[in-house]
C-alpha cells in the first residue's frame, strides 16, 4: 500500500513510518519546505517525500495516486506557554492546515481512498467522572472547540469517496518523547506525586498500541469516524502517580498543588493537567481491536525498561 505520511517526523509518525515501512508498505512523507531543507544538509530520508506548504496549500503532485493518508501533523499542544499568538498557531497548524491538505487531495484525479486523521481526547474538555465514549459531544473549552473542527475538516475527505477514521489519541505513554519523560523527571528526582487534587482522570494509550491501532484502522474497512484511542482501564491522576512511582522505584508523595501549575503554565494547566477525562475505546473493542497494553503498569514498565 503506497500510504502518505504527514507529521512524519513527530513522536507517533517517526514510530508510524518505521512499522510500516518495515511491514512492506510505501511510505511517502509530506514535508514542508523548511524540513526538506534540513533533511538534505544531513542524512538522507530513508523513505521517499514530497513538499507540502500547510501555509499555502501547496502538494506536490508526486502525492497523487497514494492508496492512503495518516494525518498526523500539528504543532505542540504542550510545547509552547498558551498565549493568543500561540493559541492562533495551535489552531491554524490543526484546523486550517487540514483543510488546505483536503482540498488539495481533492484535486486529484485519484486522491486516497483511506484517510487516518489524529485527534485528541482534548475534544471531550474537563469531563470529571462522565464515562467518555464516541458519542458523547465535544467540550466548550478552547481544546474542545478546536478538535471539534480539526475533526469536522478530516471528515470532509468522505466527499472523495475516503473511508475516513479519526483517531482520539489519549495521553501517549512513550520513553523518547511525549509527556511521560516529563512527569517521570520528579519522581526520579525523589519529589514526584500527584497534580492537584489528584480525582481527575488519565486515558492514556502505549505508544506502541498507538502504532498498532493504525495498522488496524487501514485494515479494517468497518472503522470510520471518529475511535478513541486509548486503552481500556483509566486512572485517576493518584493511581497513575502512585504506579509510576512503583515502576521507578521513587515515592509518588509530594503533590503539586494546582495553583502552583496555574501561576506556572496559566490556561495550559486547567486543559492538560488538571482536567478530568475518563474515556473508552468502545468502537475499537466492539470492532476486535486487542490491545497490547491494557493495564497501567506493564505499559509504564514497557517503555521505562523496568519490569511489571
Amino acid at each position: 500500500m503506497r500510504i502518505l505520511v504527514s507529521g512524519s517526523t513527530g513522536l507517533v509518525g517517526s514510530a508510524v513510518v518505521d512499522a510500516l515501512t518495515h511491514q512492506g508498505h510505501d511510505l511517502v512523507r509530506l514535508f514542508r519546505p523548511s524540513t526538506e531543507i534540513r533533511e538534505q544538509r544531513s542524512a538522507p530520508s530513508p523513505e521517499p517525500h514530497v513538499l507540502w506548504n500547510p501555509e499555502s496549500g501547496l502538494l506536490d503532485s508526486r502525492a497523487e495516486g497514494a492508496d492512503a493518508l495518516i494525518h498526523l501533523a500539528g504543532a505542540s499542544i504542550a510545547g509552547h506557554r498558551w498565549t493568543a499568538s500561540w493559541k492562533r498557531e495551535l489552531r491554524d497548524s490543526r484546523v486550517a492546515a487540514t483543510h488546505r491538505l483536503i482540498a488539495a487531495l481533492r484535486q486529484f484525479r485519484r486522491p486516497p481512498q483511506i484517510v487516518i486523521a489524529a485527534s485528541a481526547i482534548g475534544f471531550y474538555g474537563n469531563r470529571g467522572d462522565e464515562e467518555l465514549t464516541e458519542s458523547s459531544p465535544a467540550g466548550t473549552d478552547f481544546l474542545g472547540q478546536v478538535a471539534a473542527d480539526w475533526e469536522a475538516e478530516s471528515a470532509l475527505a468522505a466527499e472523495f469517496g475516503a473511508r475516513v477514521v479519526i483517531l482520539r489519541f489519549g495521553v501517549i505513554l512513550a520513553g523518547n518523547g511525549g509527556a511521560l519523560p516529563r512527569m517521570a523527571l520528579p519522581f526520579r528526582l525523589g519529589a514526584g506525586g500527584r497534580i492537584g487534587s489528584g480525582c481527575q482522570w488519565i486515558s492514556w494509550i502505549n505508544l506502541e498500541d498507538i502504532v498498532s491501532i493504525i495498522r488496524f484502522a487501514l485494515e479494517t474497512n468497518l472503522l470510520s469516524g471518529p475511535a478513541n484511542a486509548v486503552a481500556p482501564n483509566p486512572v485517576q491522576n493518584s493511581e497513575f502517580a502512585a504506579t509510576l512511582g512503583r515502576v521507578l522505584h521513587r515515592p509518588a508523595i509530594f503533590p503539586t498543588p494546582a495553583f502552583a501549575l496555574r501561576l506556572a503554565l496559566g490556561e495550559m494547566a486547567d486543559s492538560l493537567l488538571l482536567a478530568s477525562q475518563r474515556v473508552y475505546p468502545r468502537k475499537l473493542e466492539k470492532l476486535g481491536y486487542r490491545f497490547l497494553f491494557p493495564d497501567l503498569r506493564p505499559a509504564l514498565s514497557s517503555v521505562l525498561h523496568k519490569s511489571p
